[in-house]
């Protein structure tokens, strides 16, 4: 029935009905074609035809009837001469030129990394891309063969192999760092497809459009390293800190619903509230403050530039411009009434550093004696309720 078939049936087509053939065999009992069969060749769709292993006619998009003058190299193979009409034999190789989009990638173990910043780093990612028939020559010698059906499944490990090697010599050579990295995952995923199309059209007749990197993880000790930096940003500024340090309290006193610390909690709360209303409301106009008369005799200073009366440092007291050191970092100078209000909101602590001019280095604030005061005002627990 097959060679019965084959030799009735004149007309050469394939209606593709899956989402992943890349190359498809006509099935022919023997490969016999008649001479004047009808090649039906559909959009996104290429014709070959092989004989005896050797690549010979490629057909685009149309239709064909089958005679010596639109097979000439199939004709120089077998020799035939002007008029021939005798069947033939020959393998015909459809090929799918549209693209495939479902393509997946990941790196199945970590990809070594060298940064300026935090040295080697072990990354993984993941994302997709679509891969496109160029030269169906070539696919057929070098990837697919006398496969009849060759799905995508088959070089897709080929492809994720590729893809990993040349994602870790991008990374390393872009020079970006990895603070950066997922603020221009795009850029890298249009730079990896032109690395691997150009080696891949070159070697196999595929071409890469589209690259798509949908997430690049990194290391937890590099996660915390950004969070800590992140974090330090945040309190790079004292006030901000002892905004931010109030509202963990509110948040922790909340957690405790009914413990001690629920009113040192609603404290803190208005406190924050306030600071951070003053921060979110412009700042009005003030009128000039009328310095206080000082009880003792002394004659008052010229006023400052510009309208605003500042009563000046009172005889024999120096004005300390203060540093302190913050998780490693300094910060400052601060002019003693704002540093002695920081240190009572709680965002200078003991055990940090300070330094003004006219100390030899850095001490601990509790330990400084203009500061010690302040640290002994804390008042004592509550005796223990009935």
């Amino acid at each position: 029935m097959d060679r019965l078939r084959g030799e009735f049936i004149d007309i050469i087509e394939w209606t593709d009905d899956s989402r992943d053939t890349m190359v498809w065999r006509f099935p022919r009992y023997e490969n016999e074609i008649k001479m004047g069969a009808k090649l039906i060749v559909r959009e996104s769709q290429v014709a070959v035809f092989v004989n005896m292993g050797r690549i010979a006619d490629v057909f685009a998009p149309g239709m064909h009837e089958l005679q010596t003058g639109n097979l000439p190299i199939l004709s120089t193979l077998q020799g035939w001469k002007y008029g021939f009409h005798s069947p033939f034999k020959a393998e015909v190789y459809f090929v799918t030129t549209r693209q495939f989009t479902d393509m997946k990638w990941g790196t199945q173990n970590p990809v070594t990394v060298r940064d300026p910043e935090f040295g080697m780093v072990r990354l993984r990612a993941f994302g997709g891309y679509a891969a496109r028939v160029t030269d169906p020559a070539k696919l057929l010698n070098e990837l697919a063969g006398t496969d009849p059906q060759f799905r995508t499944e088959e070089v897709e490990e080929y492809l994720r192999q590729l893809i990993v090697g040349k994602l870790g010599t991008l990374l390393g050579s872009s020079g970006i760092p990895m603070l950066d990295l997922a603020a221009r995952q795009s850029e890298l995923g249009d730079r990896l497809a032109k690395m691997l199309s150009d080696e891949l059209m070159a070697s196999h007749g595929i071409a890469i459009p589209k690259f798509i990197i949908e997430n690049i993880s990194l290391p937890p000790e590099v996660e915390q390293a950004i969070d800590a930096r992140s974090r330090m940003g945040i309190i790079g500024n004292l006030d901000n800190y002892a905004r931010m340090q109030a509202a963990d309290a509110v948040r922790d006193a909340a957690n405790n619903p009914g413990g001690a610390g629920e009113g040192v909690g609603l404290g803190l709360g208005m406190a924050a509230g306030q600071q951070m209303a003053q921060a979110f409301t412009p700042q009005q106009p003030q009128q000039p403050q009328q310095p206080q008369q000082p009880q003792q005799a002394y004659a008052p200073a010229a006023p400052a530039p510009g309208g605003a009366a500042v009563p000046p440092p009172l005889p024999g007291q120096q004005q300390y411009q203060w540093h302190v050191a913050v998780d490693g970092q300094q910060q400052g100078p601060y002019d003693h009434a704002t540093f002695s209000g920081h240190i009572r909101s709680g965002a200078v602590r003991s055990g940090m550093l300070a330094w003004r001019e006219g100390m030899e280095s850095w001490q601990p604030v509790e330990q400084i004696p203009e500061l010690a005061p302040l640290f002994r005002a804390t008042p004592p627990p509550l005796p223990p309720q009935a």
